[in-house]
């Protein structure tokens, strides 16, 4: 299991620790959340159902954890490439936020989430154990889609996408 960076409230490394620990017990912890975007599109994922949470709703085009010892900046490039099959495609962070959901009693993500966009245009080639589809979703349709159904979207996914629309 990867040993992600715990951190404190200024995302300062405290130690680390296994992801599923973390996960369990709330513990706050180093994440980020990438968009790949072409013109006024941007690429969204739906998450596979056998995720251990938010199965089956729409998030941003990737998102992890960077592992202990990992650079956010190895870390986003390494995930693009296990989760879509993305290649050469570069990111900027472009902000960050904390944010806590407990989907369980036994279940928290308690994460210090680095948020990252890239120029894209390619092809992608999904990853099914952690990706069900994909799709290019235009500005428009994903603003109507948020006032009116928040509900199909990762928790996450609500606080970073206003973000990425202001910036891209």
């Amino acid at each position: 299991m990867d040993e992600l960076i715990c951190v404190d409230a200024l995302d300062r490394e405290t130690g680390a620790a296994d992801k599923a620990y973390c996960h369990r017990y709330g513990i706050l912890h180093r994440a980020f959340s990438i968009f790949l975007y072409h013109g006024d599109k941007l690429l969204l994922q739906r998450r596979a159902l056998g995720k251990y949470h938010s199965g089956g709703k729409w998030a941003n085009s990737c998102c992890s954890h960077p592992r202990a010892g990992e650079t956010l900046e190895v870390a986003v490039e390494r995930r693009l490439y296990e989760e879509l099959g993305v290649k050469e495609c570069p990111c900027r962070e472009i902000g960050s936020f904390v944010y806590r959901h407990s989907f369980s009693p036994e279940l928290y993500e308690y994460e210090y989430d680095h948020v990252f966009v890239g120029e894209y245009e390619g092809e992608v080639h999904p990853d099914e154990s952690e990706i069900m589809d994909t799709r290019w979703y235009g500005r428009d349709e994903l603003i109507k889609l948020m006032n009116e159904e928040p509900e199909r979207f990762a928790p996450w996914f609500i606080t970073a996408l206003p973000m990425v629309l202001k910036e891209i």
